[in-house]
C-alpha cells in the first residue's frame, strides 16, 4: 500500500502529486511500521488517496476498505460491500443471476466446509458418497465433461483451483490441506497438471463447480511457416481476464486477454503472473475469435461489473464464447495482482489512444479521489 497526497483540500487547485508535472512536490517521509488504525490515521490527516494493492485476504475481501470508509480516508477501487460480495463467488454468482437473459451466466456450485470435506480422509465410503453426490449436482452440466472443479469458496487467483476426475482426486486434495502441504506436485491428481500452489492456511470452506471444458489457444511450430497460433479442442469457449475502470454505475471493459496454457487444466500462479513464463494475446486474434463477439465481451463484462458495485478498476476472469460473445463468469478480482506482467497494462497499451502503465496508475487513483470530490480527470494525460 501507499498513500498519496494528492490534495492539499482544495480540490479545484493547490493539488500536489507524487509525480510531480507543474504542481509542488512533496518529499516522502522516511519508511516506519504502523498498525492499520495508525496508517488510516496519518492518511487522513494527509487528505491522501490510498492505493491498495494488497490482492486477497484482508485487501480484498472488503475489511480494510471497511476501515478505510470508517475513518473517512479515500482510497482506489471498490467500497467495501462491493469487495465482500466478489470476493465471495457464491454470492457474486448469486449478484449476476438476474442477466442470463442478457448471456450471462455463473456455473452451478455448491459449498463444503474444509474441515467436513477433509474429516472423510478416513472414511472411504463418506468420501465416495460426498464424490458420488457431487458429480451427480455438478457434472451433468452441458458444458461440464464430468470433472469437478475445486477452489477456495473466498479466494483470488489460481491458489487451489484443480480439476478432479475422481474420488481419489478429492482424497488427495483434501489430504494434503489435512497435512498442510503448501502445494500439490505435478501430476498427484489423475488429470495432467502442473504444480497446484494451496491456500495457507486452509480455507474456511471449499467451492465446487462443474469443470467447463474450454479450449486452448497454443504456439506450434511449423517447418514452413514457422510459429503459428493454433486452435486445440473442439469447445468455442475460452478462457479469457478483462480489465475493468471506472466509476460505479458507469465502468467500462478493456480488451479481453488470453493466456496461452503451457500445461495442465488450470493456468499456475506464474503463468498468470511471472513474466517470461506465460504469453497473453490482448486481443485474441480476429481469425479466432471475430471482433463483433469480442465487442459483445466488452459489454457484459462492464455488464457485470455494474451488477457487482465495482469502481476503479478491477480484472474479471470468464469464459467466452467465440462466436456469440456470451460469457460465463469465474469470479472478479476486485485488488488485481500489480506485477510488472499483468494483463491489465497490455490491455490499457491496447486501448485507442494507448493507456501507459503510468498513465492508468493515475487513472486508478483519480477515480478514488473523484469519490470524493466529484471532480474527474485531476491528473494530466500526457507522459513526461
Amino acid at each position: 500500500m501507499d498513500a498519496l497526497s494528492v490534495n492539499d483540500g482544495n480540490a479545484n487547485g493547490g493539488r500536489r502529486s507524487v509525480w510531480g508535472y507543474e504542481e509542488s512536490w512533496m518529499a516522502a517521509e522516511s519508511p516506519g511500521s504502523l498498525d492499520m488504525e495508525a496508517f488510516a490515521s496519518q492518511a487522513r490527516a494527509d487528505n491522501a488517496v490510498v492505493f491498495i494493492a494488497v490482492h486477497g485476504g484482508v485487501g480484498e475481501d472488503g475489511r480494510l476498505q471497511a476501515l478505510f470508509e470508517q475513518e473517512g480516508v479515500m482510497f482506489t477501487g471498490c467500497r467495501a460491500e462491493a469487495s465482500g460480495v466478489c470476493m465471495d463467488k457464491v454470492a457474486t454468482g448469486g449478484a449476476l443471476s438476474a442477466l442470463t437473459s442478457e448471456g450471462i451466466f455463473s456455473a452451478a456450485k455448491r459449498v463444503l466446509p474444509t474441515a467436513e470435506l477433509c474429516q472423510l480422509v478416513t472414511d472411504d465410503a463418506a468420501l465416495d458418497a460426498t464424490w458420488h453426490s457431487l458429480v451427480s449436482e455438478l457434472a451433468s452440466d452441458a458444458l461440464s465433461d464430468g470433472a469437478i472443479c475445486i477452489k477456495p469458496a473466498s479466494d483470488g487467483c489460481s491458489t487451489g483451483v484443480a480439476r478432479l476426475e475422481a474420488a481419489s482426486d478429492l482424497k488427495a486434495y483434501a489430504e494434503a490441506l489435512l497435512s498442510g502441504a503448501g502445494c500439490l506436485p505435478p501430476n498427484t491428481l489423475s488429470s495432467p497438471h502442473s504444480i497446484i500452489e494451496l491456500p495457507s492456511p486452509p480455507p474456511p470452506a471449499l467451492l465446487f463447480e462443474p469443470f467447463i471444458s474450454s479450449a486452448d489457444i497454443r504456439v506450434v511450430k511449423s517447418r514452413d511457416r514457422g510459429e503459428m497460433l493454433d486452435w486445440v479442442g473442439e469447445s468455442r469457449w475460452l478462457e479469457v481476464t478483462v480489465g475493468v475502470m471506472g466509476t460505479k454505475g458507469a465502468m467500462r471493459a478493456l480488451s479481453p486477454s488470453v493466456t496461452l496454457r503451457e500445461s495442465g487444466a488450470v493456468l499456475s500462479l506464474e503463468e498468470k503472473f511471472q513474466g517470461g513464463t506465460g504469453v497473453n494475446l490482448t486481443p485474441p486474434p480476429i481469425e479466432m475469435v471475430p471482433q463483433a463477439a469480442q465487442e459483445a465481451v466488452k459489454h457484459r463484462i462492464a455488464r457485470v461489473a455494474d451488477a457487482l458495485g465495482i469502481e476503479g478498476f478491477a480484472r474479471i476472469d470468464a469464459f467466452m464464447h467465440a462466436d456469440s460473445g456470451e460469457i460465463i463468469v469465474i469470479e472478479a478480482n476486485t485488488v488485481p495482482g500489480m506485477t510488472p506482467s499483468t494483463v491489465l497494462y497490455h490491455q490499457a497499451l491496447d486501448e485507442t489512444p494507448p493507456l501507459r502503465p503510468g498513465q492508468f496508475l493515475r487513472s486508478v487513483v483519480d477515480y478514488g479521489l473523484q469519490r470524493r470530490t466529484g471532480v474527474p480527470h485531476l491528473y494530466p494525460r500526457a507522459e513526461k
